[in-house]
């Protein structure tokens, strides 16, 4: 029976993007697992913030900022800092989710993961709004009124608040969250932002 390590992430979360290179690392430790089929590697989206069109109060955007800027002082994760001058900031992270959620049905959920966090936190882009998950779906190579279509169909059956309640079931309650399930055991994996290591011999060291 192949274990399955869920990764438990939303796209609009700064440390996620401040985690990607080492997530990459342990992806790519991990294959000889994932090819041997002892373990699959399964997305879950946390869902940060339910959808809104109010405007970011004022604290909240110097609150995000300073994360921001924690994050690249302590990791040295490469941050736009325009967003805070020229975005329309909203708290809304449910938009971007539904674009993850969609995209994986064609095998796509990691492409779009990663152009949203690239529109959003390197080229001061808003993942909240409906157009920019558009242009990261044509970027990855799907039909924007395809997509579109989808989204809405996702977010009239709830289809991601399935999922979110699903992650909080299984309290995977912060973001990013890394955890290994074997049969009915969930085994949480403690995270290091910057070294693979650590997190490889946990996951081996329960497989064994």
């Amino acid at each position: 029976m192949a274990a399955t390590l869920i990764y438990c992430y939303d796209p609009m979360c700064s440390w996620c993007w401040g985690f990607r290179p080492t997530w990459i690392k342990l992806q790519k430790a991990l294959q000889d697992l994932i090819d041997a089929d002892q373990l699959t590697i399964q997305p879950m989206l946390g869902g940060l913030a339910i959808d809104s069109d109010v405007a970011m109060p004022d604290d909240m955007k110097h609150k995000l900022e300073g994360t921001w800027q924690n994050i690249q002082s302590s990791l040295g994760t490469e941050f736009n800092f325009d967003f805070w001058k020229t975005a329309a900031p909203r708290r809304s992270t449910y938009p971007a989710c539904r674009a993850c959620y969609v995209a994986r049905d064609t095998g796509l959920e990691e492409e779009m993961y990663h152009a949203i966090q690239e529109a959003y936190y390197l080229h001061a882009k808003n993942p909240s709004d409906l157009d920019t998950l558009m242009e990261c779906a044509e970027h990855i190579g799907m039909n924007p009124e395809g997509f579109q279509k989808t989204m809405q169909h996702v977010k009239n059956e709830q289809l991601l608040e399935e999922e979110i309640e699903q992650a909080r079931h299984l309290g995977l309650n912060s973001f990013p969250s890394l955890a290994l399930l074997i049969g009915n055991t969930l085994t949480p994996i403690p995270l290091d932002y910057q070294d693979h290591s650590s997190m490889l011999n946990a996951i081996k060291k329960a497989l064994s």
